[in-house]
């Protein structure tokens, strides 16, 4: 099994409500900004493991599981769907905990690179760098779509109820590691039983069951507006750093509904941008070439 080269340690705070889990790596450095990493969507804090050992520069370093995810504590009594907004309420007071009276230099894959793009435009002085790993955002909507959304988003909602939308469980840590490398052929064994004690736990029948709640998988009854997103986009005032992996997972997810140049055509309105490219690598690229993403990060960062 991998063996992390820095160890994290667990922590717990009351963020809006709610028993949020944080890992944190290294200790707070007067005048240095926070490293804040935010995961995507059925992940979880550990997944920046392998990045963070691969860091040159000892840092303080921040990374909580997302609400209904992880060690995170769900919302109570249950939700039947999550809200994209609550992630920006909880990042603020996340920010408000641990960095009051800074700025932080703040990463975020996929699901949290949206969120992080959000967050900049919406409290740029809270941003002093920012790094977006393939959060795209979504494809374009159009008004008429909005009855057939809440209609699915209400059939969905049904079917979380029935049970129709649990997640699978595993007989063991090792199948859901066989799970994790089935999705990312790249991801090596040893990283694949290491991320699987994260990723998982036994459940009440011992079966390993995935630490994020079957409402994420409930789709979203609000339209992805694009204009909206601009404009935000356009209030970032710190510099970001775009990558992208040599994988063109927006191509697999949508088929052409939405592309790699319509993406790069919506980051044009971030005043301060800079775009980077990670060969050999698909969409987890923190565990495909953790040494070439850190030293990206570390190089933008400065």
């Amino acid at each position: 099994m991998y063996q992390a080269r820095r160890p994290s340690r667990s922590t717990f705070v009351t963020v809006r409500d709610l028993r949020y889990h944080v890992r944190t790596w290294g200790d707070p450095v007067p005048g240095q900004a926070p490293l804040v990493l935010v995961h995507g969507w059925m992940d979880v804090g550990a997944s920046w493991q392998f990045m963070v050992d691969a860091l040159e520069q000892e840092r303080w370093v921040i990374a909580p599981d997302w609400r209904g995810y992880g060690l995170t504590q769900s919302p109570q009594p249950r939700p039947d769907s999550y809200w994209f907004a609550d992630y920006l309420g909880d990042l603020d007071a996340l920010l408000d905990h641990f960095s009051p009276g800074q700025p932080v230099d703040l990463v975020g894959h996929s699901m949290g690179g949206n969120v992080a793009m959000m967050y900049a435009g919406v409290r740029p002085a809270r941003i002093r760098r920012l790094v977006n790993l393939e959060g795209f955002g979504l494809p374009a909507t159009r008004p008429a779509q909005a009855p057939t959304r809440l209609a699915q988003w209400l059939d969905e909602i049904r079917a979380l109820r029935r049970g129709e939308m649990d997640l699978k469980t595993y007989d063991s840590a090792d199948g859901v590691a066989r799970r994790l490398m089935k999705t990312n052929p790249r991801l090596g064994a040893d990283k694949a039983a290491w991320l699987a004690q994260h990723w998982a736990a036994p459940d009440a029948q011992g079966r390993w069951a995935v630490l994020g709640e079957a409402a994420h998988k409930v789709v979203n009854p609000q339209l992805y507006r694009v204009d909206e997103a601009l404009a935000i986009y356009a209030r970032i005032a710190a510099p970001v750093l775009s990558v992208t992996a040599s994988d063109d997972s927006l191509g697999q997810w949508w088929k052409g509904k939405f592309t790699l140049t319509e993406y790069r055509e919506r980051l044009r309105h971030v005043p301060q941008l800079t775009e980077a490219h990670i060969d050999d690598a698909g969409h987890m690229l923190q565990h495909d070439q953790p040494e070439r993403l850190a030293a990206l990060i570390e190089d933008f960062l400065g």
